[in-house]
């Protein structure tokens, strides 16, 4: 597993893998570990753990690697990010103190509230990506991979939209040769990766694999890709809360978003163009949940706000608060106030040893492309041009477990349910 970006989210990850292998803790949050899967009826009885009825690889075969623009080993960055308990860690130090980071592909002008010593240099960003895609050889090699997955777990870049440079592999390979603005420090990563086959996710709201030009390379190499910004602690609240106002058809006036948080990503964020990025994804899974197209009277005059604050002394600690304008019957008014004491690194962990492995299940699955059935995962998740991303999370986890029925031959569960009163 290559994690680009060995900060607080991939150092806790790995720790918590690691943890996980010696019998320290349990994976609490990842459903590839702990989930199960009804197969057949309800009657049947039949509901076996996901792990034990998918391919899935085991925690013991993972290997990790990683880049970042800090020197220190991922014992020292998980020290120094203040997610986990010194104690916790001094039990795997030997293993974290092993992971050092490459020599990443960074450009403070994408990220610029963050700079390091530990960044590669080269004559374009052709040859950064080459670079990249020597350290994943070479990585493979000498780690005895069979297979790789990529993460960009990396800061939050500034706000981008496609352009020409965006619309053909052709046409990106040629802005690489130039250094083309329009190609950021994420889409290099992703190149790499999906030239050489990997699957690829993308953990943040960056514009990076959800291009033409990618997806292109990614069809050519037959390379499952996934994001974008994993759906940690809001916008989960939000993709649960919201379908089920909906489903009882509530109005919904007004929708006010703040957080507060001190760590790496919060200091990041505290840049309005890298505040943009994240905003623009935060705030598009209410659009598309409540449909106000269809529900006009509902939702069409909804005022959405999201805040986004940086406040040190909360370190990974974030707190989210959301106040909700509701309409009831006959037009009465109600509110809904939601305070949300989330710890973001601990909520990000195990969805990114999800997705590396439901990644990896696809690529030996022969799927490639847009995975949309991993948009369980995801804020703004990547789909099809002619359809509208779906942001329910009941909807989009009946949409994983249907696929994983498919791969392995099973029936497909409609809950239609009438067969019991026939």
């Amino acid at each position: 597993m290559l994690l680009v970006g060995l900060g607080a989210v991939s150092t806790t990850t790995i720790a918590g893998v690691i943890a996980v292998r010696k019998g320290l803790a349990q994976p609490i949050g990842s459903l590839t570990q702990m989930g199960t899967i009804r197969l057949g009826k309800r009657s049947d009885g039949r509901s076996p753990k996901i792990k034990d009825f998918v391919d899935l690889a085991s925690l013991d075969d993972i290997v990790f690697g990683g880049w970042d623009i800090f020197e220190e080993d991922t014992y020292a960055a998980a020290r120094t990010a203040g997610v986990l308990e010194p104690g916790l860690l001094d039990q795997i130090r030997p293993e974290m103190e092993a992971i050092k980071p490459m020599a990443a592909v960074f450009d403070q002008r994408y990220v610029k509230r963050l700079s390091g010593p530990n960044v590669k240099k080269g004559k374009n960003k052709k040859d950064l990506a080459e670079q990249v895609i020597a350290d994943i050889r070479n990585f493979k090699a000498a780690n005895n991979c069979t297979r790789l997955v990529m993460v960009w777990c990396g800061s939050t870049e500034v706000f981008m939209k496609e352009g020409p440079v965006h619309q053909s592999l052709a046409a990106l390979e040629q802005g690489l040769e130039r250094s083309d603005d329009a190609i950021p420090s994420s889409m290099v990563y992703a190149y790499a990766a999906l030239k050489e086959g990997i699957p690829f996710a993308n953990a943040a709201p960056n514009l990076t694999a959800d291009v033409p030009a990618m997806l292109e390379l990614a069809a050519q190499t037959k390379a499952p890709v996934a994001g974008n910004d994993m759906k940690t602690g809001q916008t989960l609240i939000k993709t649960v809360i919201a379908p089920g106002l909906k489903a009882r058809l509530l109005g919904v006036r007004g929708w006010y978003s703040t957080n507060i948080l001190g760590n790496r990503d919060g200091e990041v964020l505290d840049d309005p163009e890298s505040f943009k990025t994240k905003e623009e994804s935060k705030k598009s899974a209410l659009d598309y949940i409540f449909q106000p197209h269809l529900y006009p009277d509902l939702y069409k005059d909804l005022s959405h706000v999201v805040r986004i604050n940086y406040y040190p002394p909360r370190g990974d600690n974030k707190e989210g608060w959301d106040n909700i304008d509701l309409v009831g019957w006959l037009g009465y008014p109600m509110q809904l106030k939601i305070n949300f004491l989330c710890r973001d690194s601990i909520l990000a962990a195990p969805i990114v040893l999800d997705s590396a492995l439901f990644m990896d299940l696809a690529k030996r699955a022969g799927m490639f492309g847009i995975q949309e059935w991993l948009s369980f995962y995801f804020k703004a998740p990547m789909h099809a041009k002619e359809v509208y991303p779906e942001h329910d999370l009941f909807i989009q986890l009946m949409k994983l477990k249907n696929t994983l029925r498919y791969m392995q031959g099973e029936e497909l569960i409609t809950h239609l349910g009438l067969e019991y009163y026939d």
